[in-house]
């Protein structure tokens, strides 16, 4: 998907050829039929080839992504994630992202989230 984010369309083998450590060609193909079925990339055809395009809005897909992983690997806590996140980003913050952050908390705590 991020890929096709960045391309805005691309065909497999383009796909395939733009990932680092690709999995095999059969399997960038299969998994698009997959994001198809789910309705998350459609295709057109151009002569013999499928040319992919995204569905999902990238930050939909973004949000979404997020959620999962914080269900799957923090047990449903924000906070985990967010710790781990501030371990691991491998960079010290600007103090300006720190307000940042600090704002965006205030206002999930005003708007009781």
């Amino acid at each position: 998907m991020d890929v096709l984010y960045r391309a805005g369309r691309a065909t497999a083998a383009e796909i395939h050829s733009s990932m680092p450590d690709p999995p095999s060609y059969s399997a960038v193909r299969a998994m698009l039929r997959v994001l198809e079925e789910k309705q998350h990339v459609q295709h057109q055809t151009d002569g013999p080839r499928y040319v992919y395009t995204p569905v999902v809005p990238r930050e939909k897909a973004r949000r979404s992504a997020v959620r999962h992983m914080i269900e799957t690997f923090f047990d449903g806590s924000p906070e985990q994630a967010v710790a781990t996140l501030l371990s691991v980003s491998g960079r010290k913050l600007s103090d300006e992202e720190y307000q940042r952050l600090s704002a965006l908390i205030e206002k999930a705590r005003q708007e009781g989230r």
